[in-house]
């Protein structure tokens, strides 16, 4: 079975570009890199062209998750895998792949209604170092695992499993949270060492995004950011703390849109082995409306 490899790159849309910049850089520490092209920007986290894509529509949500096969049979491979699957997608066009940064791109659609895109061979430049928006202690965790993981929304965690099962992913239930008479069990799914790369189950609905996690290799960066977030009054939505599943020492703050960052370090590799837990090691304390683990429709 054809595998995707990563997580590689997300687009989100956003009404105020200016803040987003801003943001970007002088908190999270992303490069911010413009091409000139009016309706967007991109964010730079390594030496690849891009990971995120700033799209000036308004919308301020999630416009597409890019997840990445290893090269051109693969992607051939994965065509007959959606086929089979009955997973209707199509191939995109040269021009497409272009605006990607990549040689070659699938588009489709999850059950949720989320925007999908497959691609192999994305725009790397080793001639252009990352320079980050602000000083930092490290760098960021990418490589093999990709930019990181996000929680979309799901109406139905059992269509959206089997969904990305069928882009080679593996994973499961890996908390049962108990929310007042309610017990919440959030999906995660992985497809390399990360402990997942897309995650759904939690989350009211209103967006598609509920958060996106990004990582440092050195957990001072973690602790810098801390203090840049609370310098520049954005809402912490969950204080420091250890999640029992990936074992990442991370915090929430929200962003300009209004879904939230996810800021960590020291994740553990993918388990492989089915297991769940009913609450973090330590902290991850709501504070400004927190993390929303409320049953989904």
């Amino acid at each position: 079975m054809v595998q995707v490899t990563e997580l590689g790159y997300m687009g989100v849309g956003v009404k105020d570009s200016a803040a987003w910049k801003d943001f970007a850089a002088t908190v999270v520490g992303f490069e911010v890199s413009d091409d000139g092209e009016s309706d967007r920007c991109y964010l730079r986290m390594d030496y690849w062209h891009h990971r995120l894509v700033l799209h000036d529509d308004g919308s301020d949500d999630l416009s597409y998750l890019g997840f990445r096969v290893a090269g051109a049979e693969e992607f051939d491979q994965m065509q007959h895998q959606l086929t089979t699957a009955e997973i209707p997608y199509r191939l995109g066009s040269d021009d497409e792949a272009a605006e990607r940064r990549v040689l070659a791109v699938l588009k489709l659609t999850d059950p949720g209604g989320n925007p999908i895109e497959i691609f192999h061979g994305p725009e790397v430049h080793f001639r252009r170092p990352f320079h980050p928006g602000r000083g930092m202690h490290g760098r960021f965790k990418t490589g093999s695992g990709g930019l990181g993981h996000c929680i979309i929304h799901q109406p139905d965690s059992t269509a959206a499993y089997h969904f990305y099962k069928a882009l080679g992913m593996r994973g499961g239930v890996e908390y049962k949270i108990r929310m007042g008479d309610q017990v919440v069990t959030p999906t995660f799914m992985h497809c390399n060492e990360r402990d997942h790369s897309v995650a759904f189950g939690v989350g009211d609905g209103k967006r598609r995004l509920n958060h996106i996690m990004i990582e440092v290799d050195n957990a001072d960066d973690v602790g810098l950011t801390y203090d840049l977030v609370r310098k520049h009054k954005i809402p912490v939505q969950i204080l420091p703390g250890k999640h029992s599943n990936d074992h990442m020492y991370s915090f929430y703050f929200g962003s300009p849109s209004g879904w939230m960052f996810e800021y960590g370090y020291g994740g553990r590799p993918a388990t492989h082995q089915s297991e769940y837990y009913v609450e973090d090691m330590y902290g991850h304390q709501p504070e400004s409306g927190g993390f929303d683990a409320s049953p989904q429709d």
